[in-house]
């Protein structure tokens, strides 16, 4: 078992702010619209929810099975696969001239299935892996309690925002990009704060959990880049729902592990630097495809 990351308790208020606060920022610009587009135009949104809640979980689970990778960092990648996109997902994908549209109905739709689907694709996946089954037993994992969590934290703000954003349309215009860019900072220094506290275990286990976040990090912009060549989508489409699904919302992650498992190491480990690492692959990806000219 790898050492429990050092963690003040206090600052699971902090963290669950934070990622209210991101999740209420994002949510300002939604429209019920978003929701029916999904409706009205289903094959590339429906293709990037399949992959992100059905297609990245299952990889997951078998290439961890496959590795026989560590325990407790196959349950972080499992988890981190269970989440549903990141909230910044959309300012890369309009960065990378895809379809923002898609990526806001993705967005949308995924923040509140997560609510179901997160705690239901981390239990399954992790008891269907042999190696992270009997890791699984020894940890209180209870469905209905992760539940409450994810929708205090991704669908009570998602409302809220979406319901500021249309009766104050000229304050959603003032504050969203300087609350996106705070959200950001803030979250980033708590991530910062978290490995500069925990550094030893850091560079002592930093060759065992990099490469993971590197390739499961690629895995997931494969994925789905892969199903968008298979389904012949447009490139702007295609390239929407390659960063939605490559741009995991870790910062859901850390809350529940510093909720419910604060002794598992392992899984904070991979959780954390993926919040870092898919920063700088999403943001590095978006750079390159906006060089190049699809029309």
């Amino acid at each position: 078992m790898i050492a429990a990351v050092a963690f003040e308790p206090r600052s699971l208020i902090l963290l669950n702010l934070i990622l209210a606060l991101m999740m209420f920022g994002v949510s300002l610009s939604l429209r019920l619209e978003d929701f029916k587009r999904v409706v009205l135009f289903p094959i590339a949104p429906i293709a990037g929810l399949f992959a992100q809640f059905f297609l990245l979980p299952l990889a997951t689970c078998l290439f961890t099975w496959a590795l026989n990778i560590d325990p407790e960092l196959a349950l972080g990648m499992i988890l981190v696969a269970s989440c549903p996109g990141g909230s910044f997902s959309n300012i890369m994908i309009w960065l990378a001239r895809g379809n923002v549209a898609v990526s806001v109905s993705m967005t949308a739709v995924s923040s509140l299935a997560a609510a179901i689907l997160t705690p239901v694709n981390f239990a399954f996946y992790g008891w269907l892996n042999p190696y992270t089954r009997e890791y699984l037993t020894k940890i209180t994992i209870e469905p209905s309690s992760i539940l409450i969590l994810v929708l205090l934290v991704l669908a009570l703000p998602l409302v809220l925002g979406m319901v500021t954003g249309r009766r104050l349309p000229d304050l959603v215009v003032r504050i969203q990009k300087p609350l996106r860019i705070f959200s950001l900072l803030v979250l980033m220094a708590f991530v910062a704060i978290a490995f500069s506290s925990n550094f030893a275990l850091f560079l002592e286990r930093f060759h065992s959990f990099f490469w993971l976040v590197v390739g499961h990090n690629l895995l997931a912009f494969s994925l789905d880049y892969g199903m968008g060549l298979v389904l012949k989508l447009p490139v702007a489409d295609r390239r929407a729902v390659t960063l939605e699904v490559g741009i995991q919302n870790s910062g859901l992650g850390l809350v529940i592990l510093f909720t419910f498992f604060p002794e598992a190491g392992g899984m904070m480990l991979i959780t954390a630097f993926w919040g870092v690492w898919h920063l700088v692959s999403g943001l590095t990806l978006s750079q390159i495809w906006a060089r190049i000219p699809y029309e």
